[in-house]
């Protein structure tokens, strides 16, 4: 049971010196439940305390890598409630300060919370076919993570345009602005991402943390505070996960840009 994450929807598997985590919900296209989000947390730590293991490598399933949370508020059945709903919950922190490298496989859709992993972890290995989109503010949410991490990785005018307007791109524009570092075809996702880490891995741990510490101060002040108060006290994420639920524009939208569907 020590490679039990307590979440349904992860998938952990040892190969040699190599964890793989998989996302595996396919019942809600790998939206994360609290339970995922602290299993990835549990999985990092498994890799860094673990002497047989050196790396994890996280990835999807299907066609999908992960679209953000699950907005429908659901859980699994064999999902362990974590320890903490807030900040200490989230995964993004762990990755990005791992020991161990983190190199993430995305096979196809990655949004939102699944975007911000991509981005947090040592290196991002991405099929040609993956796409990508930063929605948090469609949904009503102020998310600090992205203010902080984006702009560090694409510059303020088009971490701009990727906030505000949420729009998707797909794994060449990703590459070409700096989201993610490497793009490959898709049927050689895995043997690529397996190259990264073992890239990876042929250099030293002490000075590899030390270089991975300053690269990480190029990041801004991550305001959680504001992002937190924001989804217990202000009506516009309500109403934002309301309107995705009910697939329509929600009510900020002006009536002649509102359009049937999920924005």
């Amino acid at each position: 049971m020590a490679d039990d994450l307590g979440a349904d929807g992860l998938r952990f598997e040892r190969d040699g010196a190599i964890g793989w985590l998989t996302l595996d919900r396919p019942h809600a296209r790998n939206a994360f439940t609290p339970a995922m989000y602290f299993g990835i947390k549990r999985a990092v730590h498994l890799v860094n305390e673990d002497p047989e293991l050196a790396a994890l490598i996280i990835t999807g399933s299907g066609d999908v890598f992960a679209p953000g949370g699950d907005l429908a508020g659901r859980s699994d059945p064999g999902d362990q409630p974590p320890p903490n709903i807030g900040a200490h919950m989230l995964p993004f922190l762990t990755i990005r300060d791992s020991t161990a490298p983190v190199i993430t496989a995305v096979n196809g859709i990655c949004q939102a919370g699944g975007l911000l992993i991509a981005m947090m972890s040592d290196i991002c290995v991405a099929s040609d076919r993956a796409t990508f989109r930063v929605p948090e503010l469609l949904r009503g949410i102020p998310d600090a993570t992205y203010a902080a991490v984006l702009p560090a990785h694409v510059g303020i005018a088009v971490a701009r345009d990727l906030l505000l307007s949420a729009r998707r791109f797909d794994a060449a524009e990703a590459l070409r602005l700096g989201v993610i570092s490497r793009v490959v075809p898709h049927e050689q996702l895995r043997d690529a991402a397996l190259q990264a880490a073992r890239e990876v891995l042929m250099t030293p741990p002490m000075a590899r943390m030390h270089v991975k510490r300053m690269l990480n101060e190029r990041y801004g002040f991550i305001d959680y505070q504001t992002m937190f108060w924001a989804l217990e006290n202000s009506p516009e994420p309500r109403e934002g996960m309301r309107a995705f639920m009910e697939k329509r524009s929600p009510e900020w939208v002006p009536k002649q840009f509102a359009e049937e569907g999920r924005l």
